[in-house]
């Protein structure tokens, strides 16, 4: 008896709360006088990262990892609505990352933190743990190989086929069917986080979503 050829494509999403918030926030500072600018953007910096250190602990946090980059200091001249150029500016800044665990912690400092002067908050990113990451991927691609199996056993049964085995399995796009999409065995990304207002500010992220999708192809008689 002939073979049928089945190639279908599985795919299966996850979502987790999430499990760690890595925060951005630069320090800076413009003015005529380059000493001034680079002195503030400095003690700004300073006074901002000795509250992230107090506050670092790798296994208990609620800071477990942060990091600084080196001041940058440009200057540019600006023109006025005329075309004149106008005396030089100067700038400096300074970028810092701390990774949280401890998310009412997190929205307590930024708060604070972001009162003070020259201080920017530029963005909290989501994430889960290492450990999570790589055990929810692992699953849903397990989940998802399952689900391809099932529309293979849903096509199959559909012909009047009994016998159905894989011959074939890989990320999207590489069994070198042109139908098939293109992209990653799996994707993994955040979500933005809400701020509500109250006697505080309170971060509340959306769960972070886990995917994986597979193709694969298989054969019934």
């Amino acid at each position: 008896m002939s073979e049928t050829v089945i190639t279908v494509q599985g795919t299966y999403d996850s979502f987790h709360p999430a499990e760690r918030a890595t925060v951005t926030v630069t320090v800076g500072f413009e003015g005529p006088e380059r000493s001034a600018v680079v002195s503030g953007t400095t003690q700004g910096t300073t006074a901002l990262v000795a509250g992230i250190a107090a506050r670092h602990d790798p296994a208990h946090g609620p800071v477990t990892w942060y990091a600084t980059d080196r001041v940058q200091v440009w200057a540019e001249r600006p023109f006025n609505n005329k075309g004149e150029q106008k005396p030089p500016v100067h700038h400096a800044r300074t970028t810092t990352r701390a990774k949280f665990r401890d998310f009412e912690d997190l929205a307590q400092w930024v708060e604070r933190a972001a009162a003070h002067p020259g201080v920017q908050v530029n963005g909290i990113e989501w994430a889960l743990t290492e450990q999570t990451k790589q055990a929810t991927v692992a699953s849903v691609r397990t989940r998802a190989v399952e689900e391809a199996r099932r529309k293979a056993q849903t096509y199959a049964e559909a012909l009047g086929l009994g016998d159905l085995h894989c011959v074939a399995i890989a990320d999207p796009g590489m069994l070198g069917d042109q139908s098939s999409g293109a992209g990653g065995g799996q994707a993994m990304y955040s979500r933005a986080a809400a701020a509500e207002a109250g006697s505080g500010l309170a971060f509340t992220p959306e769960d972070i979503a886990v995917s994986a999708t597979v193709d694969a192809r298989f054969v019934a008689s």
